[in-house]
């Protein structure tokens, strides 16, 4: 008898046990669920955003901690990205827009200019859309521009920076003259906004990225219409008392 009373309080025990503790997980389950923080000041270096998945997502950043070139979530080193911003990426994990910003130095350090930079990418291709501000030297400029890209994968471009990069400076204006020769179709097509001069601008362009109708306003107020051949020769122009045959630049 005190054997079968010893085991049943055993149980009893044993019963109560499991039920407190599978209260206090459901508990603590749910509070971690619906638990929330706030915080004044969070001193951070990179923060990222990334899809249950582990997908990249967005990524802000500081200068130092800036993240190379990402392609369907794999990581490409991008020897030209020194600047702190925020930067976006598709369901695939493929950058595809950011904002960057910061401030140029010349070979002794001393700030030469500043620059904030904002654009939006093609699917698996280089950027279509961008926002430019900031200051060289003395002149201030903003614009906003509108892109074509070719039909070619972005990885071509990835993998032929890494193969031009390594060549001696010389060698790689004509490497990329011939890279281009066989990926055609990136043009600027569209041009707005307060050029280094000081004046106002529209350049629509065709699509090879050659000016074909500039409008602008210098700083002085003089307004200019020109229409321009494939070759850069103005073919009309107003007022018509300023026609030229000279090229626009």
């Amino acid at each position: 008898m005190i054997s079968i009373l010893a085991s049943r309080h055993f149980l009893a025990i044993y019963s109560g046990c499991l039920t407190l503790i599978f209260a206090i997980t459901m508990l603590c389950g749910f509070e971690f669920v619906e638990q929330s923080k706030d915080f004044d000041i969070i001193n951070v270096h990179r923060i990222n955003i990334v899809e249950p998945d582990g997908t990249m997502r967005m990524v802000l950043t500081n200068k130092d901690r800036a993240p190379g070139a990402y392609v369907k979530n794999k990581e490409y080193p991008h020897a030209t990205r020194q600047s702190a911003g925020l930067l976006f990426f598709d369901d695939e994990g493929t950058e595809d827009g950011g904002l960057i910003y910061g401030v140029t130095r010349d070979a002794n350090g001393k700030v030469a200019g500043s620059y904030g930079h904002l654009s939006f990418d093609k699917y698996m291709q280089d950027q279509i859309f961008t926002v430019d501000s900031g200051r060289e030297g003395q002149q201030d400029f903003s614009l906003l521009s509108m892109q074509d890209r070719g039909d070619y994968n972005i990885m071509d471009a990835i993998a032929a920076n890494e193969r031009i990069s390594k060549l001696p400076e010389p060698q790689r204006a004509e490497e990329w003259t011939k890279f281009k020769s066989t990926h055609p179709g990136d043009a600027d097509r569209v041009v707005l906004g307060r050029a280094r001069d000081g004046s106002s601008v529209l350049k629509l362009k065709d699509g090879e990225g050659r000016d074909r109708i500039v409008m602008r306003v210098a700083r002085d107020g003089t307004p200019n219409l020109q229409i321009l051949s494939a070759e850069g020769k103005v073919i009309d122009e107003l007022p018509r008392a300023a026609q030229s045959s000279a090229p626009n630049h």
